[in-house]
């Protein structure tokens, strides 16, 4: 990652202002440059991100093309982006102050331009006073304190510039009497897209949910649904949520039925794009807990294989679970 400028604005809704940075950030100091890239990181990996395409009418796709083509000063298009997000935020009823910074950076050739919202945070640090020749250090409150490289940031948009496409997360707020998400709503103005994180989550309910109504066993369904989205990462960068219950409930027509339904209501994606460390992240590990208060945390991909864990419906309705060929135990 190389960045090539950034920019810092302050939205103090405590005094009021919009204070407009007219100079870039200084990157002489390397610390500016590890704080962001670290960020920024965090926000290109985060798999709680969504997806979005800008509305033809975007202001801000306009003023990008603008700054891209040389029409317009960082400085400016920045400062038009900072008021736009300061009146967005000005009717919301929990507004805190925050720092918008703007970065302008490529990572392996490809342009983009980072939107971060660093929220101010109120913590405790100390002052050093001299006064007539004597020391005296006191502790304050600062209530400007940003978040650290290894905290995730409240909102944030990433925006590549050679086809515009767009990565971003946000909070709902509550402006003016309405739910907003400030970013995609106020500020880009574009489409979103539910996160591969959410979708997952969602496909996973709903296998379960379909499993309880008919009968059968949720833990094996989930764990089925589970290891179908890491295997099929190793070949696809998504996965079909129509075509994971088919799969997961191969032996029921019926189900597969109430599967598909289920994924319209939900309005789940035809195609769910996944990256590859998120789909085996997600899928590499089940856990069950039973009425008992017994938990249990085992490979999904031994659902598959009964030499290391069976799960057995017993004539009382209840279930046995028998996990199998253990060399050793280990206390955690």
């Amino acid at each position: 990652m190389m960045i090539r400028k950034g920019i810092l604005h302050i939205l103090d809704f405590n005094s009021g202002v919009c204070i407009l940075s007219q100079e870039e950030l200084d990157f002489s100091r390397g610390e500016v440059d590890i704080f962001l890239e670290k960020h920024i990181e965090r926000a290109q990996n985060d798999s709680a991100s969504q997806t979005g395409i800008f509305y033809e009418s975007s202001p801000f796709k306009l003023r990008l093309q603008q700054y891209r083509s040389e029409q317009m000063e960082f400085a400016s298009f920045t400062a038009e982006v900072a008021n736009t997000l300061y009146e967005g935020l000005s009717g919301s009823e929990e507004t805190a102050s925050v720092d918008l910074v703007v970065v302008d950076y490529t990572d392996n050739d490809i342009p983009y331009v980072a939107v971060l919202l660093l929220g101010h945070k109120t913590a405790y640090t100390h002052e050093v006073n001299r006064t007539d020749g004597r020391i005296s250090n006191q502790l304050i409150r600062h209530f400007a304190i940003l978040p650290n490289v290894t905290q995730k940031i409240e909102s944030y948009a990433v925006i590549r510039c050679d086809d515009l496409s767009i990565r971003l997360f946000d909070k709902k707020r509550i402006i003016d009497g309405q739910e907003v998400f400030v970013l995609a709503d106020r500020v880009l103005q574009c489409t979103t897209q539910i996160s591969a994180k959410d979708a997952i989550k969602k496909v996973n309910q709903t296998v379960g949910k379909v499993a309880k109504e008919y009968g059968a066993n949720s833990a094996v369904a989930l764990s089925k649904a589970k290891s179908y989205i890491m295997e099929n990462a190793a070949v696809s960068d998504g996965f079909s949520p129509v075509a994971l219950g088919k799969e997961v409930f191969s032996d029921s027509r019926e189900m597969q039925q109430a599967f598909e339904t289920q994924v319209a209501e939900e309005k789940l994606p035809v195609d769910v794009k996944v990256e590859k460390q998120v789909a085996v992240k997600t899928g590499k590990n089940h856990k069950i807990k039973t009425d008992t208060g017994i938990e249990v945390i085992f490979p999904a991909a031994y659902f598959e294989n009964q030499e290391y864990i069976e799960f057995v419906n017993n004539p009382n309705g209840t279930i046995s679970i028998e996990i199998k060929n253990i060399g050793k135990i280990t206390d955690k």
